[in-house]
């Protein structure tokens, strides 16, 4: 999975706006104020809070 670095610095967790952070896996982001992890899909980052899964 590739995502741009730059994407990665303008995007922000859709529930609290905080940085998100790609995970050790590669994939998902990250949101550790929220405690939640946007699932990436196609290469293509799925920013819905439904989505999301519970941070482990």
């Amino acid at each position: 999975m590739t995502i741009d670095k730059e994407l990665l610095e303008i995007l922000a967790c859709p529930k609290c706006k905080g940085k998100i952070k790609l995970t050790e896996k590669k994939d998902g982001l990250a949101c550790e104020r929220c405690r939640l992890v946007y699932p990436v899909k196609d290469d293509i980052p799925v920013m819905l809070v439904d989505e999301a899964a519970a941070l482990k």
